[in-house]
């Protein structure tokens, strides 16, 4: 059973609850009371299907930033092996809310990288709540560099809701780190294949999500802003983020559509954090066969159609560029 419940499952929670209590009043007989059993769990599945199948914009923003939802740690574990972690940005010291290193995925020698926001309230202290500063930034490129000098793919896992605003990362060039980053991953001579794993929040994703393929879990998110932030600079007030969500058109459903997401990536039902062996195990395939897909590009074609992917992005047809 998952530990924390959103403000729209109270049907599902119910349900779970109800199951718990009766499995654990027949203790050591698990066929004791198999027709009740059987009948609460398939009111789970019916109420787990109906509630996250007409899930609202807002509602899949809450998912992707669900407390029990698998981080990037939690993927490196299932997915690599032979990890091996690198730290520090060479500059100003180590940012522990982007996590990476070199690793073997499948066949593949890969950089790996991603956000991390923590679980227990000390971790996401530490972790910044995976809200990345300059040296953050300035870590990944390193990294990103050293992929390329080695001749090795780089895969990207994004789960942040935006790069830290604080003072502090202001001062120490957070503007200027996230730019270098775009600007020098659309021009790494290696594939690179960036998964959105939760909430891709504005500058602080793109800046390691520059990618030739980009795959987004059925209910993660990926905007310039958050709906919370949206609302406050559009409409002055954070009464309506439900509206903010849809006009931002930030799910994996309406990015499909934009041409943003290369692949959506089926959640098992309710949510990643239900089954997140199995969101791994899928994940890991969807990452290999683009990594199969790209594996012999010419280094020049792959940039050159790494940037025409993105220069595609908001052209309407029929109408000219400025």
């Amino acid at each position: 059973m998952v530990q924390h419940y959103l403000p729209f499952e109270q049907d599902i929670e119910e349900a779970e609850r109800e199951l718990q209590e009766l499995e654990l009043s027949v203790p050591g007989h698990p066929t004791a009371a198999p027709r009740e059993v059987q009948k609460l769990r398939d009111r789970l599945h019916k109420a787990l299907a109906e509630t996250y199948g007409r899930l609202t914009p807002w509602q899949k923003t809450l998912v992707a930033r669900h407390p029990d939802r698998p981080q990037s740690p939690d993927y490196l574990r299932d997915m690599c092996e032979e990890f091996m972690e690198l730290h520090g940005d060479r500059s100003f010291g180590e940012d522990p809310s982007i996590v990476g290193g070199f690793a073997r995925l499948g066949s593949h020698k890969v950089l790996v990288l991603g956000h991390s926001k923590g679980k227990s309230t000390k971790e996401r202290v530490h972790r910044n709540f995976g809200m990345s500063q300059p040296e953050g930034y300035r870590k990944a490129l390193r990294l990103f560099r050293m992929a390329e000098r080695f001749r090795k793919p780089i895969v990207t896992l994004v789960d942040t809701p935006g790069a830290y605003p604080g003072i502090e990362a202001e001062e120490r060039g957070q503007a200027e780190a996230i730019a270098h980053n775009i600007r020098d991953m659309f021009l790494l001579k290696v594939p690179i294949v960036t998964a959105i794993i939760g909430e891709g929040g504005s500058g602080g994703a793109l800046a390691i999500a520059v990618a030739d393929r980009l795959i987004m879990l059925e209910h993660s998110v990926y905007s310039v802003i958050s709906p919370e932030a949206c609302v406050a600079i559009l409409w002055k007030n954070g009464e309506n983020p439900q509206r903010a969500a849809e006009e931002l058109r930030l799910t994996a459903q309406d990015l499909l559509r934009l041409g943003v997401t290369n692949q959506i990536l089926t959640e098992p039902t309710g949510g990643a954090h239900r089954d997140p062996t199995r969101m791994a195990r899928e994940l890991k395939a969807a990452i290999v066969t683009h990594l199969d897909a790209l594996a012999g590009l010419d280094p020049d074609l792959l940039v050159q159609q790494r940037l025409e992917k993105f220069r595609q992005m908001g052209h309407v047809p029929g109408m000219g560029r400025s």
